[in-house]
This record gives C-alpha cells, structure tokens and sequence, in this order.
C-alpha cells in the first residue's frame, strides 16, 4: 500500500494567516512553489493560497498585495489528509473536492503537501488520466 507520506513533498511550509500577500510571493519564489498552506494563530490548517489567488484575487482587483492577508484570501473548508492514508484515498479526496494540491498532516502537523506532479510519479497512465478527468473535465468551461 502506498501512502500519502511516500508520495508527499516534504518541507511544506505554513504562511500565518496575518502575513501578507507580498511576503506569500516572496515566500513562494524562496521555496519554489505554487501554493502554500495557511495557518491560523494556533497552527491549524485555515485554507491553502495559490500564486493565481494573489494575482488574480488580489493584483487583477486593483488590491495592495503589501496590505492584504493570507487570511483574507482563505475561502472555504480546506482539504487535508493524514500521511497514513492510502494514495486511494489521496485520489478521492482530490478528485470530490476538485483540488490540485492537498496538505499531508501526521500528528496534527503539517510534514508535506501532494500536488499532481507528486501523483504522476506514482500512478499508472490509466491512473492519471482518471485524474486529470475527473478534476480538470468539470472545471473547464463548455467549448474549451
């Protein structure tokens, strides 16, 4: 059985709610990532920030990304999964709630993230193609 832990990039890294949107970019180039985890004061996963919620939630808006909050961004319930959970039910997870990345939690702490690179190290071709369906076929416009 393959689990969440094995497939995971470790090093995940929180941003505090409080933190500005600047600082989340910056952090992001610093880490090379698209996305981090935010966290509320007692280091609970509130939602995740992504570099196209800051361009096109924030910058796009005509919002100062020097005076907005990672917390302001959060929307939502955010999605996690324990690292002892089988890569079943990292799919199912990602595939009902449409999400591209989902934090890896082991003892009520963030240790890594899976995004959809991490799953095509790990699945067959079927696999992704399943994947990749079910997320991206009902996120695309009609037409496209």
């Amino acid at each position: 059985m393959t689990t969440a832990g094995e497939i995971m990039h470790r090093g995940a890294q929180w941003i505090p709610a409080h933190e500005t949107l600047d600082r989340a970019a910056q952090l992001m180039r610093e880490l090379g990532v698209g996305a981090l985890p935010i966290s509320d004061e007692n280091e609970r996963l509130c939602g995740i920030l992504t570099d196209r919620d800051i361009v096109v939630g924030c910058v796009a808006m005509g919002h100062d990304p020097s005076k907005v909050t990672a917390g302001e961004m959060a929307k939502g319930t955010p999605r996690w999964i324990e690292s002892s959970a089988d890569i079943g039910d990292v799919l199912h997870e990602m595939r009902e709630h449409q999400i591209r990345r989902l934090p890896v939690i082991e003892n009520k702490r963030l240790v890594g993230m899976i995004s959809e690179s991490d799953l095509v190290e790990h699945l067959g071709e079927d696999e992704i193609a399943a994947f990749t369906e079910s997320v991206y076929a009902r996120t695309m416009p009609s037409g496209h």
